[in-house]
């Protein structure tokens, strides 16, 4: 058995025939059937259902998950060799809120992909509880969201404290309070969170231990969409503090202080316990912890 043949396997599974997965391997499709043939002899089985369209069996199933994960052992090892030559390269996937993305990301990886030109990164926004799970089930490398919630397999560092705000246009009538107090919310229209957002959960917490049922008018998934509706006055809302630094300056939302939300909640990286950090993930990472607090508050 060698890594060519588990490669080709891999590569039936997923085109479904003899002859495409030669021309993805530049193999001819002789190749392709020797390879497997081999496979199957050494392990006196039968892999492939040759019917058409070609399919695995079922001892071909349980033996392409195990050739997925000798794969991927083999890609590892090749990461680690090239940390080795001191030339990091590959693919990061970070996985974090649209707001951070917008407001805090660029500021990271303009100084970062200047220093690592080969390294590729790639940024999924995501609702701030999927985070966590994302990072978890290896779907990204790396998150950047709420550290409201603890688990064992997942190592965090604080990196700045948010708070969230009140806001509504200045056209609102209610923009000329400097601050409002948490029974007044009761009848206010406001424009929230998905119930799926740490953001929400908070505010949720917030209302129920005031025994308040909030006039929701619309539900929004991100803290971005959110601040486009309150901008043409279709409602109030509550977001993170940092989402709205440039509203804030432009004069295109307004704060209105609520004594109840006045918490602070701590942001920080995420990255899975245990598993390998190469490279490029170690610097992005230290970039990140040695950023001061002031330069996610302030985008100057």
């Amino acid at each position: 058995m060698n890594i060519s043949q588990l490669e080709t396997l891999l590569t039936i599974s997923k085109t479904m025939s003899f002859r495409k997965a030669g021309e993805l391997l530049n193999l001819t499709q002789p190749a392709v059937s020797a390879q497997i043939k081999s496979l199957e002899e050494e392990f006196n089985t039968i892999l492939i259902d040759r019917n058409q369209p070609v399919t695995l069996t079922e001892h071909g199933q349980v033996f392409l998950e195990h050739a997925e994960r000798m794969l991927s052992i083999v890609d590892d090892l090749k990461q680690r060799l090239s940390d080795l030559n001191d030339n990091p390269q590959g693919h990061i996937i970070l996985g974090t809120t649209a707001s951070i993305a917008v407001q805090v990301l660029p500021r990271v990886l303009s100084y970062f992909q200047n220093q690592y030109p080969l390294i590729k990164t790639t940024i999924h926004t995501m609702p701030s509880s999927q985070v966590m799970s994302s990072v978890d089930n290896g779907s990204v490398d790396i998150g950047i969201t709420y550290l409201t919630e603890k688990n064992a397999n997942i190592s965090s560092s604080i990196l700045y404290y948010d708070t969230f705000e009140f806001i509504v246009a200045p056209e609102n009538p209610l923009s000329s309070y400097d601050f409002i107090t948490m029974d007044q919310l009761q009848h206010i229209p406001l424009i929230m969170l998905a119930p799926d957002t740490l953001g929400r959960r908070f505010v949720d917490k917030i209302c129920k231990v005031h025994n308040l049922t909030p006039n929701i008018v619309m539900e929004l998934s991100s803290s971005e969409e959110v601040k486009r509706m309150v901008e043409i006055n279709l409602g109030a809302a509550i977001v993170s503090k940092l989402s709205i630094e440039q509203e804030l300056k432009l004069g295109t939302l307004k704060i209105i202080r609520v004594e109840e939300l006045e918490a602070t909640h701590p942001v920080g990286v995420v990255y899975k316990s245990g598993r390998y950090i190469n490279s490029a993930m170690q610097q992005f990472i230290s970039d990140l912890k040695g950023m001061p607090e002031y330069k996610f508050m302030n985008a100057e």
